[in-house]
C-alpha cells in the first residue's frame, strides 16, 4: 500500500501543471541566453551615450532632425535625437527581434511538443512567451533614453532646453518632461510587440513573421506622409511615435498624444488576444504545421483592418477635423510665439536691455506659394513676415521666414533677412560667436484645435 501511494503521488507530482511565474522564468532564460538579444541589449545600453556624446563634440549637427540644432546647448536635446530615430527605426527593429520570433523559434527548432509536456498548458506557454519577450523589450527601451541622457549631460551639462515654441524649459522640467516622452512612446511599442506575437503565432517559422512588426511600423511612417486627415492620422497607432512633439510647447499639445496612446494600446490588446487565439487553436502534433493558412487571414489580417476602420470612425466622431489640421491662422501664431520666444533669447545673448514677449507684441503674416494657393496644408512653399515692436522705437521690426511645413504639423523656419536678426548662423555676443536662434528654428502647429494667444 505504501508503495502504491507512493507511485501515486509521483505521477501527480510529474502530472502537476508549470505555473506561469516558471514558465516565464525559463522562456526569460532562453531569451537572454541568445547571443543576438545580448548584444541588443548591449547596444541599448551603451550605443546611445556614445552617439550623443560624439555628435555633441562636433562642429556640424544634425539640425534637420528635431532639437539636433540644440545638441551643444544642453544635455537634454540627445535623448530627443535619439527619440526620433528609435521611433522610426529602432523600436520597431528590437519588437522584430523579439516578439516576433519568440514562438517562430520553437517552430524552427521542432520542440513544441516537448514544451507541451512539460508545462501541459498551452494558456500558460503563451503567457509565460508573451510576459518575457515583453521584459526584454521593456529592459532595452529602459537602455536608450538612460544611455543617452548621460551621454549628453556628461558631454553638453545639465543646461536648459528650448521648446518647440521657443520657449526655455529648466532642466528639471527638461529631464521630466524627456522621460515623460519615452514613457508615452511604450504605448506605441506595445502595439508594435503585440504584432509581432501575432505574426510569430501565425506565419510560423515564416521569415515574414519576423519582418512583419517593421512592416507595419514602415507603412505607418509612410502613411503619415500622406494628406490623410486628422481624424485618419490620430487613429493609427504609430501616431503617437510623433505626437510626444506637443509635450514641449506651451501650452501643452496632449490632445493627440493621449488619443495616439489610447489607440495604441487598443491595438496591443487587440493584437496580443488574436495572437492567443491562433495559438490555442493550432495542431501541435503536425510537425509541418506553419499557421499561414486562411485561418491566419480570417483570425490574424482581417480584425486588424476592421480595427482601422473603427478607430478611424470613433475618432473622426471625437475630434471631427477631416482636414489636413495646417491653416494661416494656425501656422501665424506658431510663428509667432516661437519667434517672440527665440527673440527674448537672443537680446540676452547680445546683453541688450530685457524685453517680454508682451512688449514684443510679435505677429506673423504668411501665406503660401506667394498667395497662389489656398494657405493650408502642408508644403515647403510657406513664407512669413514676422513684425515685433519694441519699447520706446517707433519703427515696427520685421523679419522674412521660409517654412516647410510636415503633415503631421512640424515645421522648420529658416530665416531669409534681415541679417541683423536671422541672416547668419553666428552671432556676435560679448563671449564670443554663439548659434544664432533665429536664424532657424523648429515649430509645431497644433493639429486638433487652436489655443489663442493669450
Amino acid at each position: 500500500m505504501t508503495a502504491t501511494a507512493t507511485i501515486a503521488d509521483d505521477n501527480a507530482v510529474s502530472t502537476r501543471r508549470v505555473s506561469v511565474a516558471r514558465g516565464y522564468r525559463f522562456e526569460l532564460v532562453k531569451l537572454v541566453s541568445q547571443w543576438r538579444i545580448r548584444l541588443l541589449v548591449l547596444a541599448c545600453w551603451i550605443a546611445p551615450a556614445l552617439f550623443v556624446a560624439a555628435v555633441s563634440l562636433q562642429s556640424t549637427l544634425p539640425s534637420d532632425t528635431l532639437f539636433g540644432r540644440w545638441m551643444h546647448a544642453t544635455g537634454w536635446a540627445g535623448p530627443l535625437v535619439v527619440l526620433g530615430f528609435a521611433g522610426t527605426w529602432a523600436l520597431p527593429l528590437l519588437t522584430s527581434l523579439v516578439a516576433g520570433d519568440v514562438f517562430a523559434a520553437e517552430d524552427r527548432l521542432g520542440t513544441w511538443r516537448h514544451l507541451l509536456v512539460a508545462v501541459r498548458s498551452p494558456q500558460r506557454i503563451f503567457a509565460a512567451k508573451a510576459l518575457a519577450s515583453l521584459t526584454v523589450i521593456l529592459l532595452m527601451v529602459a537602455g536608450l533614453p538612460a544611455s543617452s541622457a548621460v551621454g549628453g549631460v556628461v558631454a553638453v551639462g545639465n543646461h536648459p532646453l528650448v521648446g518647440l515654441d521657443g520657449h526655455l524649459l529648466a532642466p528639471g522640467d527638461a529631464a521630466f518632461k524627456v522621460l515623460l516622452a519615452w514613457v508615452c512612446v511604450l504605448a506605441p511599442t506595445l502595439a508594435l510587440a503585440a504584432i509581432g506575437l501575432l505574426g510569430s503565432v501565425a506565419l510560423g517559422r515564416s521569415p515574414m513573421g519576423l519582418l512583419l512588426p517593421t512592416l507595419v511600423a514602415l507603412a505607418m511612417q509612410l502613411t503619415q506622409m500622406l494628406p490623410l486627415p486628422v481624424a485618419v492620422r490620430l487613429a493609427l497607432p504609430g501616431y503617437a511615435f510623433i505626437a510626444w512633439n506637443g509635450l514641449f510647447t506651451s501650452p501643452e499639445q496632449i490632445g493627440p498624444l493621449l488619443i495616439g496612446i489610447a489607440v495604441s494600446l487598443v491595438w496591443a490588446v487587440t493584437a496580443t488576444a488574436l495572437a492567443y487565439l491562433l495559438f490555442l487553436r493550432r495542431d501541435f502534433t503536425n510537425l509541418t504545421y506553419d499557421n499561414s493558412g486562411r485561418r491566419a487571414i480570417t483570425t490574424g489580417l482581417l480584425p486588424l483592418v476592421a480595427l482601422v476602420g473603427v478607430t478611424v470612425a470613433v475618432v473622426g466622431v471625437a475630434t471631427p477635423s477631416m482636414g489636413s489640421g495646417i491653416d494661416q491662422g494656425k501656422v501665424q501664431r506658431s510663428v509667432a510665439t516661437a519667434f517672440a520666444h527665440l527673440y527674448r533669447m537672443q537680446t540676452q545673448q547680445l546683453n541688450r536691455p530685457a524685453v517680454t514677449e508682451a512688449q514684443l507684441r510679435a505677429t506673423a503674416a504668411c501665406n503660401k506659394s506667394g498667395g497662389h494657393v489656398a494657405p493650408q496644408g502642408a508644403g515647403n512653399d510657406w513664407r512669413c513676415v514676422v513684425s515685433w515692436h519694441l519699447p520706446g522705437i517707433q519703427v515696427t521690426g520685421t523679419a522674412i521666414y521660409q517654412l516647410d511645413v510636415t503633415a503631421n504639423g512640424r515645421f522648420i523656419a529658416d530665416g531669409d533677412g534681415p541679417k541683423e536678426v536671422n541672416g547668419f548662423f553666428l552671432v556676435r555676443t560679448p563671449a564670443g560667436d554663439a548659434p544664432n536662434p533665429l536664424w532657424q528654428f523648429d515649430g509645431n502647429v497644433e493639429l486638433l484645435h487652436t489655443t489663442p494667444k493669450g
